[in-house]
């Protein structure tokens, strides 16, 4: 069986299941340096996806389309398709340069008793010059299958409980029992959808966009989990979030903005700086968040205590590792795209179960789009490189390179196959990757670690291929690694071993060699705002680094750019 799944709105993928095995899913942002978030604007390009994998439309047995759209029409801007059902919404599309209007199902459930596995058949989806048959499911159904699917417990037959906080949702518990093959409802935990953490954000520091009210913006969270090391919770302001939150009244999508004011209203003049009230302000969401999972997980006990977390707040490192050492589950799970980018994967999945009652997928990171063959301009010479050569230049030269290799990663983070790494020693790295990557001076930048030796230098330094959960960096380990440290002592560890990435393993292990250190700088290699480098042309065209390492081959620009120079240059001017 073949199941074709779309995410047709922001985040547009598309993904394909041949016979329980995720060939490819393909995010529109990693496709020719598109901008982040980009939607599917042509249902026609899924053709064109299909046949670079050797498929056809026609072969698919089931097309999946992911629900978009919420009750409350006028905010989300999609239009209500009444007379068919209570969940069903209708988008406009385009295929081949002609409108089109589908049917799709909406947002998330209505009531608890609403079964989430639930799919509404259509005709009418456009490809080229055919029409398909489609299901579509809610999107939160979407969340809950690619988080639940793709884990270790769906793997062993285990069941588990999946927390779904997505940014148009209340944080909800859903309990897959996968001897029945069903997803039980839970309930939410609290009333305070995900996006409240960017808006009430955008009241302040360097996020604040004027005036009273603020809208959601999808780049804003990862900022502010990172900006919040500038600042520290203030335990007196914790109770006035709690006021505010017990006292409400608004109705959820107006609630964040008025949430901010009155929180701005009460403060006024008592000379809190924004970066502590963002700080508390996440700390007091953390807090919530635990306190309340744990008292839904009391009141419904299950023998299984496994969790997933999904939905955009599941990339939120700091609260993932706060539910973590809660104590309350065995074990966690976090996809390596948790948020919509996993969408496409999400309705596919879902499909899968409700035609097969297979729960487990097969699959791999590494499936999205496959490195481009276009070389660099003149300006650029081209020598072969083992892994060994990389690893010498990235020791002694202090010089980052743009790594080029194999497949893309799925999800919204460099893995090691589309990553600029760097030596991790130099004091001046984490300025220098910063500002090519034109990023707030205060962001991180990630180490990629030996899976074995991430122990010795963080707590707890446990495995952790997606970059998904905090680490603090052990005691004589941040004076010699100083371009991964945090402004408060973590790192977004990404841990590595041959099975997962035998180049990037490789890589690792001869610079431990050279330098005694086995982890190196990892960002992603993306022209600012937009997805992956597709190809080598497009690395080199950037302009910004040096070199760029592909298929053994390093590229190496003529004449060097003066990087370090560029960052001192800077300091100075500062």
């Amino acid at each position: 069986m073949i199941i074709c799944g779309l995410k047709l709105t922001h985040d547009g993928a598309v993904a394909l299941i041949d016979d329980g095995r995720l060939v490819f899913s393909t995010e529109m942002e990693k496709l020719h340096n598109n901008p982040r978030y980009t939607d599917i604007k042509d249902t026609g390009l899924i053709a064109q996806l299909l046949g670079s994998y050797g498929y056809a439309a026609g072969d698919v047995t089931h097309f999946a389309v992911d629900g978009w759209g919420g009750y409350d029409q006028a905010a989300l801007a999609i239009q209500p398709r009444l007379g068919i059902g209570a969940s069903v919404n209708t988008l406009a599309a385009d295929n081949l340069g002609s409108a089109y209007k589908l049917d799709i199902a909406q947002y998330h459930e209505r009531t608890l008793h609403h079964n989430v596995l639930e799919e509404w058949a259509f005709e009418g989806l456009r490809i080229g010059r055919q029409h398909y048959p489609y299901v579509s499911l809610l999107h939160v159904t979407g969340h809950i299958a690619s988080a639940y699917c793709t884990s270790p417990f769906a793997a062993r037959g285990e069941s588990a409980y999946v927390l779904v906080w997505d940014g148009g949702m209340y944080p909800r518990l859903y309990y897959v029992d996968a001897p029945r093959g069903k997803v039980d409802n839970l309930g939410p935990l609290f009333l305070l959808i995900g996006n409240c953490y960017s808006i009430f954000a955008q009241h302040f520091g360097p996020f604040k966009v004027g005036g009273n009210f603020a809208k959601d913006s999808l780049s804003v969270a990862g900022k502010v989990m990172a900006y919040i090391a500038l600042g520290e919770v203030r335990g007196e302001l914790l109770s006035t979030f709690h006021y505010i939150y017990e006292s409400a009244s608004e109705a959820p999508m107006g609630f964040a903005n008025g949430f901010a004011n009155e929180f701005k209203r009460r403060i006024q003049g008592q000379g809190y700086s924004d970066e502590d009230i963002l700080c508390t302000f996440h700390a007091y969401l953390e807090d919530l968040l635990v306190e309340k999972l744990a008292k839904k997980v009391a009141r419904f006990p299950h023998e299984s205590r496994n969790i997933c977390l999904a939905g955009g707040c599941a990339l939120n490192i700091k609260w993932n590792s706060a539910v973590r050492n809660s104590g309350v589950f065995r074990e966690v799970w976090v996809p390596p795209f948790p948020n919509d980018s996993g969408s496409a994967i999400g309705a596919a999945c879902a499909a899968m179960i409700n035609k097969t009652g297979r729960l487990a997928l097969d699959w791999n990171v590494y499936s999205g789009p496959a490195v481009l063959s276009h070389e660099p301009g003149a300006d650029w010479t081209a020598v072969g490189c083992s892994l060994e050569t990389l690893a010498r230049l990235l020791h002694e030269t202090n010089e980052p390179v743009v790594m080029l290799n194999g497949r893309a990663e799925l999800g919204p983070r460099a893995l090691g196959n589309r990553s600029i790494l760097a030596a991790p020693t130099s004091p001046y790295m984490k300025d220098l990757l910063n500002l090519v990557k034109k990023r707030e001076s205060y962001r991180p930048v990630s180490p990629i670690c030996l899976e074995e030796l991430a122990p010795v230098i963080f707590d707890p330094g446990t495995p952790d291929p997606y970059m998904l959960f905090d680490h603090y960096v052990r005691e004589g380990w941040a004076e010699k690694i100083p371009a991964v440290c945090h402004l408060d002592g973590t790192a977004r560890l990404q841990t590595v071993n041959p099975a997962q990435n035998g180049v990037i393993a490789e890589l690792l292990g001869h610079y431990y060699r050279l330098s005694g250190i086995p982890l190196l700088c990892n960002t992603s290699a993306n022209l600012n705002g937009r997805g992956f480098f597709p190809d080598v042309h497009s690395a080199a065209a950037w302009n910004e680094v040096n070199y760029v390492w592909c298929r053994n081959t390093l590229y190496s620009r003529r004449p060097l750019l003066p990087l370090k120079e560029k960052v001192e240059s800077l300091k100075a001017v500062v």
